[in-house]
């Protein structure tokens, strides 16, 4: 191996490494140790070129090549290194051995792009080569072979020929475009490129090259070319709907009158300077024609809509309003001038108009009907309801050349309609606010309740919590009542007590309720009451629903570890009470209408809920019932909000509810009686048999009423507590059986129910029960009902 190129010994290539590891005995190049010294200076060379080179060496041209080459060979490597030249390229052979044989003769050559089908993937593939094969030396300077680099063009011969081919598509599109389409050029706006439409338009004049004004010397004093002036200058694009244009289509003869839509576009070179205009336009001649000749017999068409009954108006195919009959600005005030085009928006409801031109583009859009109700303001500022109609009046060939609609006042029918609904849709509104508001007491009962479970509890804190509960307990059966007394409501007539109440204590209250939801997102909150006691009449349970809403909302709608202010101000006449917060605040869309029922905002994922709904619609609804105002104010989102009541201001005089003091509280009764608890609810079972207990008497619980004729046969109670609503045999059914049995006949039942209306009472009383109590039962009634019947009490 003396006369190899070192380097070559060394070489790290892909090539290089694989050429010292083969066997080259069956190769034409024989063993690299006996390659002659030009050959292996050459090969060192090749391998560290990243161009791709091959060269063909000796008698039978065997074939090397280095790491660049590797790709355009594909599966041919690496059996293709040291085989001859013939057999590597079979496939191509008679196409390239006559490039190889200049080679060998001592004549270099070049191809650019030679397409070539190669099959060296498994599959013929057309590809594209340019390339030079070139004569290699001995070290006797005979040739001993041939040298070539190349490079693969299929992917640039392949764009080349898609450019093409889009280019031919192109034009072929632009010619056969159903519009005219022209291309000027220069400030002189010349011709540079035309379709067909285009030329007969024009009447297929000559105009390539020329200018418009040479072109087209008819137009003088038309307009067109100081548009196409102007949009050179300003690069401002013009659009042109049914402009007439004047035509010479033949020499010599007079002008034709064609109408056009079109548009000037002005077109930019890379540096953002424009260049020329793109012209591109529709013939709509027999469009316009069609609808003056429609224009033409409107009026007879508004003489006739001028003898209904309604308003009525005409519009064009875009929904451009251009007639109304007599009626309709009678009934408006309004002026032609005023409604023209879309003026008629103007005595539209604004909550309602989007929705109205929504609808009234869909119909323009798709060609069907328009078909709405919505009100219209009268001359005198009234708001009447109209049925709404308009339908298409089109062409022989089908399209719509206008619209036709009218107007018909439905404002009788509606308020007959509406006042069917209304009792149905006031108990169902407020069924819905007083359901929302149920929960709000059942956080402070929820905690005092757990603190009970809690050992080592002083009496004091014992008797603090249980407090809360009965406090709130009677919160809720307040509302429950309210929820029951339904049939008043849907007839308008929601009952409000007209106590004497301190504001300061109202808040007190209202904070207790919430505080249970600020602690589990640990808010901040300041309440500042006023110095004086401040007095306003009203309903306590309503009054404190106002501020508990308000303070529930802003806990709701504000993250944790936030901020919470209550204040209570107040001037000569009015009390003032403010709760703000620095949390998600009001986006302006929504600050108009949060306090109407059901409005929400935009859910988030940390809100169960999204919006101000029901809540914020009682509390404007109590407070008016007040003779009070709610207002509310936000910076925007994310920018906390704050509430406002104004409550008119009195002087403590008047009746102030009664509160219950410590004499109140049930006292143990000594050896008691033996009474019988069945319901079906275990926990209320077990609760109203506990309190029986603790006050001396001896109780037994069921839970279903075949368990509880058992019971009661073998223990013959003197009083027994039924609930209604039992599974299988309701309460009723149990009362005229426990009648029957000698055992309970002259026993006392007491029914205990949800159902609290006086028919609930009647049957009650029918089905063989003594009492009826409402639940949740108080404890001083049913211990009333059982001195009332005890051997002490008669």
């Amino acid at each position: 191996m003396g006369n190899i190129n070192p380097h070559f010994l060394v070489n790290t290539s892909h090539v290089g490494t694989l050429m010292r590891t083969l066997d080259w005995s069956g190769s034409p190049l024989g063993d690299p140790s006996t390659w002659p010294y030009p050959l292996g200076t050459i090969v060192c060379l090749m391998l560290n070129s990243k161009f791709p080179m091959f060269l063909a060496w000796g008698p039978r041209l065997g074939f090397l090549y280095n790491d660049a080459y590797m790709e355009i060979l594909g599966d041919k490597h690496p059996a293709a290194l040291g085989q001859p030249f013939d057999e590597v390229w079979h496939e191509v052979w008679p196409e390239i051995v006559p490039v190889v044989a200049e080679a060998l003769d001592g004549r270099a050559s070049y191809f650019e792009n030679m397409p070539l089908v190669l099959n060296r993937k498994g599959y013929d593939e057309q590809t594209w080569f340019t390339f030079s094969y070139s004569p290699l030396h001995d070290a006797e300077g005979k040739i001993a072979g041939m040298y070539c680099a190349c490079t693969e063009t299929t992917g640039q011969v392949l764009a080349e020929q898609n450019r093409v081919i889009e280019n031919e598509r192109l034009k072929s599109l632009f010619q056969q475009a159903p519009g005219y389409i022209a291309v000027l050029c220069e400030p002189s706006h010349l011709f540079e490129l035309v379709n067909d439409a285009y030329l007969q338009l024009v009447g297929n004049r000559e105009v390539m090259g020329k200018s418009i004004r040479e072109a087209m010397p008819e137009l003088e004093g038309q307009g067109f070319y100081e548009l196409l002036d102007k949009v050179f200058q300003t690069g401002e694009t013009f659009v042109g709907h049914a402009i007439p244009i004047k035509l010479q289509l033949e020499p010599g003869q007079d002008l034709v009158e064609r109408f056009l839509d079109f548009v000037y576009q002005p077109i930019r070179d890379v540096r953002g300077e424009i260049t020329g205009i793109f012209v591109e336009g529709s013939d709509v001649t027999d469009a316009v024609r069609a609808t003056q000749a429609i224009r033409a017999s409107e009026a007879r068409l508004r003489q006739l809509a001028n003898t209904i009954p309604h308003l009525a108006w005409m519009a064009d195919p875009d929904g451009h309003i251009h007639w109304y009959n007599d009626r309709w600005y009678a009934y408006t005030g309004a002026t032609p001038d005023q409604m023209l085009g879309w003026g008629w928006e103007s005595v539209q409801d604004p909550a309602l108009l989007p929705m109205v031109v929504e609808r009234w583009r869909a119909s323009l859009a798709s060609g069907e009907p328009w078909e709405m109700t919505f009100p219209l303001r009268s001359a005198s500022g009234e708001f009447r309801t109209f049925f709404s109609r308009a339908a298409p009046l089109r062409d022989e060939a089908g399209k719509i050349v206008q619209w036709f609609g009218t107007n018909t006042d439905v404002t009788e029918i509606k308020a007959a309609e509406k006042e069917l609904k209304a009792a149905s849709e006031r108990k169902d509104e407020f069924l819905a606010m007083l359901a929302h508001e149920l929960r709000n007491p059942l956080a402070p009962i929820n905690t005092a309740a757990e603190l009970l479970s809690l050992t080592h509890l002083d009496e004091a804190r014992v008797k603090q919590t249980a407090s809360i509960i009965s406090r709130q307990v009677g919160h809720m059966t307040k509302l429950v009542d309210d929820l029951l007394d339904v049939s008043r409501v849907t007839r308008g007539l929601v009952t409000m007590r007209a106590d004497v109440l301190d504001i300061n204590e109202l808040v007190t209250e209202a904070v207790e309720q919430v505080q249970p939801q600020m602690h589990v997102k640990q808010h901040r909150l300041s309440v500042q009451r006023a110095d004086e006691a401040l007095y306003v009449r009203g309903d306590r349970t309503r009054l404190i629903q106002v501020m508990s809403n308000l303070l529930n909302n802003a806990a709701r709608y504000t993250p944790a570890k936030g901020t919470i202010d209550v204040k209570v101000t107040s001037a000569a006449d009015w009390i003032t009470i403010s709760v703000s917060d620095d949390g998600i605040g009001l986006a302006p869309a929504l600050a108009p209408y949060i306090f109407e029922l059901f409005t929400q905002g935009e859910r988030s994922s940390d809100r169960g809920q999204g919006g101000l709904g029901l809540g914020l619609a009682l509390v404007k609804s109590l407070v008016e019932l007040h003779a009070g105002a709610v207002s509310v104010r936000s910076e925007g989102a994310g920018k906390g909000s704050e509430f406002v009541v104004r409550l008119p201001r009195i002087a403590e005089t008047g009746r102030r509810p009664h509160t219950q003091g410590k004499s109140g509280t049930p006292q143990p009764v000594g050896a008691g009686l033996s009474l019988m608890v069945v319901d079906d609810n275990e926990d209320a079972a077990q609760m109203l048999s506990l309190l029986l207990e603790t006050v001396g008497h001896r109780v037994r619980v069921s839970h279903d009423a075949s368990t509880a004729l058992v019971t009661a046969q073998a223990a013959a109670p003197a009083m027994l507590f039924l609930d209604i609503g039992l599974p299988g045999m309701d309460g009723y059914e149990l009362a005229k059986h426990l009648r029957e049995m000698p055992e309970t006949a002259h026993s006392v039942l007491v029914a205990v129910t949800g159902y609290g209306q006086p028919e609930d009472k009647e049957r009650a009383l029918q089905a063989g029960f003594d009492h009826h109590l409402v639940k949740p039962v108080k404890l001083a009634a049913v211990l009333a009902l059982i001195e009332h019947h005890s051997p002490a009490g008669r």
